[in-house]
């Protein structure tokens, strides 16, 4: 059951840091694209007008996607380890410590994804759309809710391989 756990967990990390590094590619291109765009209007004294619409929206909304998805990926690596309080503990008793602690990134990951469940309906049902690019709002809420819900996925992922199994998880030290 723990490797199996660890084969999961290592697949969906996987998956978050595809969809991570693709929306944070996009969001250097748009704002690239965007201040591009600008110093040509700028070099050529309004004689080429071409403006990225809607570049601060689409740059927070892709960087929602993409820390959700970074948060998901590396659950695992969240805790800093402070070697005053923990240098007298097994490795075992450490790692059942940080399944523990990665159980409240469970709770966050499932509090996030109702939220943003309720809201991707109620976003639907009253045709909400965005301030700029007129885009629907629920497809938003939807994809963040999913990305949510896999950071709770795989922090109970984690926190039962070390809670209850005592596998290690990679931990920042600090470094």
């Amino acid at each position: 059951m723990p490797s199996q756990l660890e084969r999961v967990s290592h697949w969906l990390a996987l998956v978050c840091r595809v969809v991570a590094g693709i929306a944070l590619v996009a969001l250097l291109g748009v704002t690239i694209a965007d201040v591009g765009t600008r110093y040509l209007y700028r070099l050529t004294e309004g004689a080429i007008a071409l403006r990225v619409t809607g570049s601060v929206e689409l740059v927070s909304y892709l960087m929602l996607c993409s820390l959700l998805a970074a948060m998901a990926a590396n659950v695992e690596k969240s805790q800093v380890v402070v070697e005053a309080f923990s240098h007298g503990l097994s490795p075992a008793l450490k790692h059942r410590l940080h399944g523990i602690y990665l159980l409240g990134f469970a709770v966050l990951g499932l509090i996030l994804f109702l939220g943003l469940l309720e809201s991707a309906s109620a976003a639907a049902r009253h045709g909400e759309v965005t301030q700029d690019l007129r885009l629907p709002m629920s497809p938003i809420y939807y994809v963040a809710a999913v990305l949510s819900l896999l950071l709770g996925i795989r922090s109970l992922m984690h926190a039962l391989l070390g809670a209850f199994w005592g596998r290690e998880s990679e931990v920042s030290h600090g470094e």
